[in-house]
């Protein structure tokens, strides 16, 4: 049984009770929303409280939900940044041979590096400081739903931004992609947050510290959803220049020196600090490593009206398989025919609403239609549907690509719980009732899922990787045999060989390493001919050679038989 399923099953009994029995546990509601209202009025606390709560309520799940271990392309090549910074280093040489280290979101040269902005490499590296990447993950995403607190108390009223806050840890802090691996997400929601919950609170008072931390949430975004981020960023900024320019206080000269002048000194060093690590990445500060590793590799362009790229000489055919073929054939099918293009677009809304919301908090939303003319987030409506004519432009869509509207998600849903818990049922107050347990079926839906295992329940977990509960289990043969590898004397280098029916869109890869390849325990590197194969043992002739052949059930691995 799926998620949402699960939580339109729990759904139907709260919405019959609230009909029939709208009255039910009114007394034990009331004083939990006193004692939490008091809570909410402390609005620093308050944002502390739904931070220490996202980290609480992971970590005492850890001997049920443990520690993640990397399995996607994405996660690696961030990990590969992680490895980089938290080394001292922006980037890393090529090696002298580099074709068998080839690899997915990967750029070898001019440079050794992971291809994605930097801000998620940032975040593991401060986590493998503390002792793991995943201590990185973890505070990201604390700090996601403390952000998104935060902002929502600039836009409503405080007890409803708790709300919100609470049902963000629900959400994405403890199930789900975003904390239960490497992608990334809850650093562009941090971003998002920041630009939004500044915005209204520049409106009313003209404060260098909000300025300050509008300036930080679009250096944020540059450096994890540049794209998304930047098409969130125009309709804030335009909103936040047409309400200085028309106030009449603070003065203009007041006004550019409180708040323009605080943004503008953040992008301006960030800017630069951005071309100075492009420079050292690409030897261009005007060149990001995505665009190298597109250019290198990719033959499907990113948007809608981007023509293909030529095929390039590919070294491994599932580099090929990857970017030639299976991308490819999605651009493809998206822009041929009007059928294909509306699927593709129905593709990336279903995943954005599962994602987002689930049945749980697309529930509320049946207020929507009172939400679209309220005054309070008309222009928050209209900063979401800039944002969605964006995400449907782009070619691929993963839901993290739409992190930076989380927020602005989230601030429509308790919007929606607003007029919700106005609405009566023949006279009785069965909004309020609604309102009250709506956070009862999610933490009951979760608790469930947690348990069905235990309990022998008949509870499937969903096929999509993004949908997941809890760390993925795909990437353990790997680390299991890496710890393995790491436990025997020597250095090794382990040659991958792929069986002819290996499917790269499954994004299960084995070929990639840490920052320092040269004095790394384990290395791994792509089969290819004998004469590549030579030249590279021959580099590293000082190492136990195997071949590993992830392609066969049970994964084989032994001594390479040439050497």
């Amino acid at each position: 049984m799926p998620a949402s399923l699960l939580e339109t099953l729990l759904l139907a009994p709260a919405i019959a009770l609230a009909l029939i029995r709208p009255g039910l546990g009114s007394t034990w509601f009331g004083a939990a929303e006193r004692a939490l209202g008091g809570l909410a009025r402390r609005r620093t606390l308050a944002v502390l409280t739904v931070a220490a709560t996202a980290l609480v309520a992971r970590l005492a799940l850890l001997p049920i939900m443990p520690v993640p271990e990397p399995d996607l392309h994405d996660e690696f090549s961030h990990l590969l940044a992680a490895d980089t910074f938290a080394s001292g280093r922006l980037t890393n040489p090529t090696p002298p041979v580099w074709e068998p280290f080839e690899s997915f979101h990967v750029i070898l040269r001019p440079t050794y590096m992971a291809m994605y902005p930097p801000a998620q490499g940032v975040v593991l590296a401060v986590g493998a400081w503390l002792g793991h990447p995943w201590i990185g993950v973890l505070l990201s995403v604390a700090a996601a739903a403390a952000a998104v607190c935060w902002m929502l108390q600039g836009w409503l009223p405080p007890g409803w931004a708790l709300l919100g806050g609470m049902l963000a840890v629900l959400r994405f802090g403890i199930s789900g992609y975003w904390i239960n691996s490497y992608m990334g997400g809850a650093v562009a929601a941090t971003g998002g947050a920041l630009i939004l919950g500044a915005l209204p609170r520049l409106k009313r008072n003209a404060r260098p510290w909000d300025a300050a931390l509008m300036g930080l949430g679009l250096v944020i975004l540059a450096n994890s959803r540049a794209y998304e981020g930047l098409v969130l960023s125009l309709p804030v900024g335009l909103a936040l220049f047409a309400q200085l320019a028309t106030k009449r206080r603070p003065a203009p000269t007041t006004r550019i020196l409180r708040v323009f002048l605080p943004i503008v000194v953040m992008l301006a060093f960030a800017g630069l600090a951005m071309g100075y690590y492009f420079w050292r990445g690409t030897g261009n500060p005007f060149r990001m490593p995505y665009e190298v590793n597109r250019a290198t590799y990719a033959t499907a362009p990113i948007f809608l009206w981007q023509a293909p790229r030529p095929e390039p000489s590919y070294h491994h055919p599932v580099m090929k398989d990857f970017y030639h073929g299976f991308e490819r054939r999605t651009y493809e099918d998206e822009v041929d025919t009007v059928s294909g293009f509306i699927l593709a677009k129905v593709a990336l809304i279903v995943p954005f609403f599962a994602f987002y919301f689930g049945a749980a908090l697309l529930f509320p939303l049946v207020m929507f239609p009172r939400t679209l003319i309220d005054a309070r987030v008309r222009f928050l409506i209209a900063a979401g549907a800039i944002v969605l004519f964006g995400l449907a432009v782009e070619v691929f869509f993963l839901p993290h690509y739409a992190a930076p509207l989380t927020a602005l998600n989230l601030a429509l849903v308790v919007q929606a719980l607003r007029h919700l818990r106005a609405w009566r049922w023949d006279g009785q107050p069965a909004g309020i009732f609604l309102v009250r347990v709506l956070p009862v079926v999610c933490v009951s839906a979760l608790a469930l899922r947690l348990m069905a295992p235990a309990l022998g329940l008949p509870l499937t977990e969903t096929k999509i990787w993004w949908m997941r509960l809890a760390p993925s289990e795909r990437g353990l043969e790997r680390a299991r045999l890496l710890v393995n590898l790491e436990g025997t004397p020597g250095q090794h280098l382990v040659l991958v060989r792929y069986g002819p029916d290996h499917d790269p869109r499954s994004q299960i890869e084995w070929v990639y390493n840490s920052a320092d390849l040269d004095h790394a325990k384990v290395i791994w590197a792509r089969e290819m001919d004998r004469a590549k194969n030579a030249a590279l043992v021959e580099h590293y002739r000082n190492r136990h050679i195997w071949l590993l052949e992830p392609d066969r059930h049970p994964v084989q691995i032994q001594p390479y038989p040439a050497w």
